[in-house]
């Protein structure tokens, strides 16, 4: 009996010890929501977007890149950068994306639509799918 108990004591500590990470180790993105999908002059825009990463090592800014398909003239490509926070494995939450009217006015001096592309890369160089908001109209 008591080597049955024993026994059952290392089973349990193996099984429990080998506990694979939730997430892979690529990060994953996800789109969540825009604040609007119409930017009056002199407005904001608010983007939501959830992240998972397996092995808490994600860097310190998000890759963002405006799209303005009737205007040649755009070349808007940034790293913005997101608060630091407590590294842990099998992170998820939220990050937001906050932009100034004046951060994102049309290139091409008139009302466009763009639509904005997202990935987020880790310490390790692994990136995650790059995720899309839908078609956003930004008065000029």
């Amino acid at each position: 009996m008591r080597y049955t108990v024993l026994f059952s004591i290392i089973l349990f500590t193996i099984l429990t010890g080998c506990k694979k990470n939730k997430f892979g180790s690529a990060p994953t993105l996800k789109f969540k929501s825009v604040s609007s999908t119409i930017v009056p002059i002199n407005s904001g825009l608010q983007f939501t977007l959830s992240f998972t990463d397996g092995e808490g090592n994600l860097s310190d800014s998000i890759f963002i890149q405006k799209i303005e398909p009737n205007c040649e003239n755009s070349n808007f490509a940034i790293n913005y950068e997101i608060p630091s926070f407590p590294a842990s494995k099998d992170e998820q939450g939220d990050i937001l994306v906050n932009f100034r009217y004046f951060d994102i006015t049309p290139q091409c001096q008139v009302n466009d639509t763009a639509v904005f592309r997202f990935a987020i890369r880790d310490k390790d160089n692994h990136v995650s799918d790059t995720v899309s908001s839908p078609p956003i109209i930004i008065f000029h």
